[in-house]
């Protein structure tokens, strides 16, 4: 299974390393709502609602991660309005406005055997069952029915994440993934 779940990062514009001293990027500061200091939030979890569980967050400014808290919550009908503790006028929401909001992998829950957060396969290589290479994961797109693997390579592949079926093997440590695909398709 995988989890994109409402944790993770969905794109590789997205993407952080998720070590242990870097901040899995999970959101965005899209700009300010009103003159109180509010701020309208891009959550990149699968489940909006889900980014206001994680505390604190931090967010980049100028290449450093500061940590922040999230004093009051809205939802409106374009997702999430926050006030962050510190911030209480239009101008100091004006200049978080395109802040990534990040998480340390610390405050995820852990994944069960055969579960994945998307930010462990992205930069993975993807290998068919014979060993011919297809590329790396790129990104992931969740698409309902179930999850897609963008593999870049020579060319660009969607590869439908279907443990069992297509995906035969995970290897994190090995940092590989084995399909069952035509190389050709």
């Amino acid at each position: 299974m995988i989890l994109s779940g409402g944790e993770m990062a969905t794109d590789s514009d997205r993407h952080a390393s998720g070590t242990e001293d870097e901040p899995i990027i999970v959101g965005r500061i899209a700009g300010p709502y009103g003159v109180k200091g509010w701020l309208r939030v891009v959550s990149y979890t699968e489940q909006p609602d889900k980014l206001i569980e994680y505390a604190p967050w931090y967010l980049q400014q100028r290449d450093v991660w500061l940590p922040t808290e999230v004093a009051e919550v809205k939802r409106h009908t374009r997702g999430l309005l926050v006030r962050l503790t510190g911030c209480e006028d239009r101008d100091r929401a004006a200049e978080l406005s395109g802040s990534d909001i990040g998480i340390y992998r610390s405050q995820l829950p852990p994944t069960a055997a055969d579960e994945y957060y998307w930010d462990d396969l992205i930069g993975l290589s993807v290998v068919t069952l014979d060993g011919s290479p297809l590329g790396t994961v790129d990104h992931l797109i969740g698409t309902g029915a179930n999850d897609v693997l963008v593999v870049r390579g020579e060319r660009e592949r969607l590869i439908p994440f279907i443990q069992g079926s297509v995906i035969a093997m995970i290897d994190l440590d090995g940092r590989v993934i084995r399909v069952d695909w035509d190389p050709e398709f």
